[in-house]
């Protein structure tokens, strides 16, 4: 499941690394480039509580070797269309077999992984790597053969399929019931959507940087394609490192303590990031990266124990409809950026996670799953919180 995970999060860093590229080789606009990111994120944001709410009622396994297709394909052909209205059609595409991907898969992960925060971690760690490796494949194919060159990068989907299908051969009964990791217990909502929101402002920092940390960058190291292809790739290789010792500093602190700590430590590092001039930016990039993928994997287990009964529609929210939100904002920060500057565009980033920060406050860690129905066979024991 980590390993199909990344052959598909691959395509949701390939579109943010796809940028520099437009904007050389077509000449796009900050606010037009954005708006391929818009594309990915749009329609994606529209469709994911569907399919939550879809495999909260059925077990869907056959979806995830299909949306890793799918993924694969919309951003293959990307580099191919000469319209401009193609390319954020086949992005679109994309960003649909992204959201069609992650309920399922973390439903399944979930029924594999029986409640361990490490093993989610595993998971997340997954879908982060393929984030991390997203710049070095599309430098290594369209960086050398130009756009023409993308339909390569419909390798990891192949792959990605066949991994999706073994895993969930491997998984058996687990994957084909959609009872299978559902808790009992009651649903919070007030603190899943107070968690949602918070994930809402990570999404939107994470999103912003992705688009436009490599030519900012550029810009303040005055360095070419290779230094700006670095800097995504440390925003997303730090984030993959981070996930799993989210899962780590978790089973010692608490979920909700790391999640706050975390986004305390971000607006800091964004703030470092966007205001020390020079080499430094990538310390405070790899801080920045820490920062928001500590408490990835824990977004996840928080808001599918907050809403046990909705494990689908949980999953989909916090792994999935949150993410791609951020992309919304992208056209907003390009056209700030052609408006005034990349800086003054990225200035906002800073005060998000404090404000998520402030949506945390509070927030108790729920009962871990089974909780409920330890408790009830044995009210005398004490069940871990």
């Amino acid at each position: 499941m980590s390993l199909g995970h990344a052959c598909v999060d691959v395509y949701q860093g390939a579109v943010a690394a796809l940028v520099p590229y437009f904007v050389a080789e077509r000449a796009y606009s900050y606010a037009a480039a954005s708006g391929v990111v818009l594309a990915a994120s749009l329609l994606s944001s529209l469709v994911q509580p569907l399919f939550g709410w879809l495999t909260d009622r059925w077990a869907m396994p056959w979806l995830l070797p299909l949306s890793a297709l799918t993924a694969g394909a919309g951003v293959a052909l990307s580099g191919v269309t000469d319209s401009y209205a193609l390319t954020l059609a086949v992005v679109a595409v994309s960003g649909v077999g992204v959201a069609a991907y992650h309920p399922e898969a973390a439903r399944v992960a979930r029924a594999v992984a029986r409640g361990r925060h490490t093993a989610m971690g595993w998971f997340s760690f997954g879908g982060n790597a393929g984030f991390a490796l997203a710049p070095l494949l599309v430098f290594a194919v369209v960086g050398t053969g130009g756009l023409g060159a993308s339909p390569l990068l419909v390798v990891p989907a192949l792959a990605g399929a066949a991994l999706c299908a073994a895993a969930v051969r491997s998984a058996g009964s687990g994957a084909g019931s959609a009872d299978a990791c559902t808790a009992v217990g009651e649903d919070d909502w007030p603190s899943f959507l107070r968690l949602s929101g918070a994930v809402v402002c990570r999404s939107v920092v994470f999103v912003g940087l992705s688009t436009f940390v490599s030519l900012y960058v550029r810009e303040r190291t005055g360095g070419g394609e290779g230094a700006g292809t670095a800097a995504l790739f440390v925003l997303y290789a730090g984030g993959a490192v981070g996930t799993l010792a989210g899962g780590r500093l978790a089973e010692r602190y608490g979920r909700t303590t790391v999640v706050r700590r975390s986004y305390a430590l971000t607006v800091l590092a964004v703030a470092g990031l966007v205001l020390v001039p020079g080499p430094p930016v990538y310390v405070f990039v790899a801080l920045t990266s820490a920062g928001l993928y500590v408490p990835f994997s824990l977004h996840i287990t928080l808001g599918q124990d907050f809403l046990p009964r909705r494990v689908g529609t949980a999953s989909g929210v916090t792994l999935g409809l949150t993410v791609s939100v951020g992309g919304l904002a992208a056209p907003a920060l390009g056209a700030l950026a052609d408006a005034t500057s990349l800086r003054t565009a990225l200035l906002p980033l800073v005060a998000l996670p404090a404000l998520g920060r402030l949506l945390l406050c509070g927030l108790r860690d729920p009962a871990p799953p089974g909780a409920a129905v330890a408790e009830r066979a044995d009210p005398q024991k004490p069940v871990a919180r």
